[in-house]
Formats: structure tokens, sequence, C-alpha cells
């Protein structure tokens, strides 16, 4: 059970260790080395894990969308409407890419022209699909204007949080994923894309919060 214990920790420590020298330097010019170093492991010991950069990498994304699902799985459930929940889900997961390098490395990864142009796909796939299942309820909910379809304004919403993703990870320091940043793109989005009598119910702000103020749903 000890080693088992430690041989967890481990993998973890290298995963999150792999995930931010992926998100410093990029998959191509990352070396095993400075991962295992990172790590506070030996380079045995990695391979023990990883076999190669490859399966590190799969594994941070693997993490990247278990945390995916987690925000998004525990929305669904939910009533009430659908474009509230996407508000929500949408603030909570650029909260979450804010502090979470896993889940940043993840999202890098799939863009990362080193790794071939469909590696690392699945990560953003899902967060479409999500975000697309969502506004089709939103649409059975009689929740979106005229003339909008669930595809296209999906288009438009998972491109501009990826797009926030991109320009944070440039760090010139202007918050794109912020409250703040993330409620601008839904003021400007919500009258467009909701039926008139919708808006009223609907706030750009996230309404999700325990009583920490943390968003619900954030953490295990």
């Amino acid at each position: 059970m000890v080693k088992q214990e430690r041989a967890l920790r481990t993998r973890r420590a290298l995963v999150r260790a792999a995930a931010e020298v992926f998100a410093e330097e990029g998959f191509a010019p990352a070396s095993l080395t400075a991962i295992s170093r990172r790590a506070g492991v030996s380079n045995g010991a990695l391979h023990f894990h990883f076999p190669n950069k490859k399966a590190l990498a799969r594994a941070v994304e693997e993490e990247a969308l278990e945390t995916v699902r987690g925000i998004t799985g525990r929305m669904s459930d939910e009533e009430g409407s659908a474009l509230q929940m996407l508000v929500d889900v949408t603030h909570g997961l650029a909260s979450r890419l804010a502090e979470d390098v896993v889940l940043r490395a993840g999202f890098g990864l799939g863009r990362d022209p080193s790794r071939g142009r469909n590696a690392g796909s699945r990560l953003r796939l899902e967060w479409w699909k999500w975000v697309e299942e969502c506004l089709r309820r939103a649409e059975r909910q009689g929740l979106l204007a005229g003339g909008v379809s669930a595809e296209g304004a999906a288009r438009a919403i998972v491109a501009t949080l990826v797009g926030f993703e991109v320009l944070e990870a440039g760090g010139d320091g202007k918050g794109w994923l912020s409250e703040r940043s993330v409620s601008g793109f839904w003021e400007l989005m919500l009258p467009r894309l909701a039926e008139r009598h919708a808006l009223a119910s609907v706030t750009s702000m996230p309404t999700r919060r325990d009583h920490t103020g943390a968003w619900r749903g954030m953490t295990d």
C-alpha cells in the first residue's frame, strides 16, 4: 500500500512537472531531464511511469480532459436556464484555466504544431461538444433568438474562450481569463444570442458560488 501511494504521488508529480515544462517551453523543446528534475525524481523513475514524452503529454491531456468533464458534468444535471448554465460553466472553465497549469498545458498541447495536426484535439472537441449540446438545450427551452443556430453560436463561444486562453498564455498581464473579461464577452453576446424574454433571467456574471465565494463545481 505504501509503495502504491508513493508511486501515485510520483506519477502525479511527473504529470504536473510535465505540464509546467510544456506550458513554459512547448512540447518539442521540453526535455525529459527537465521534467524529471522539476518533479524531483530520477530519469529512471520517470521512465518507470512513462516510456517517452508522448506518453507524458497524453497523461497531461487526459487529466485536463477529466477536469473539463468535471466542470461541465456537475452543471449539466442541474435544472434551470441552459443559457445561464453556459455562462456559469464558461466562467468556471476560464477561472480554472487561469489557475490550473495542467489544464492550460492540455489546451496548449492541442494546438502545438510539433505534435501533428490531429494530436490533442480531444480536449477542444469535448468542450465544443458540450457547448453545442448546452445551446441545443437552450433552443428546446425557447431561449435562443430567431435565426441563431446552436452550431454557429457554439463556434463563436468556443473560439472566444480558446482565444482568451491563447492571449493569457502570451503573458501580457491583461487578465484575459478574468471574470471581468468573460463577463464582458457575455454582455456583448447575450443580447444577440438570447430571445428577448430570456434576457431578464440571464446574467453575464457567474451565479453558482458557494459560501466561500468560490465558483461551485470547481473542485472535487
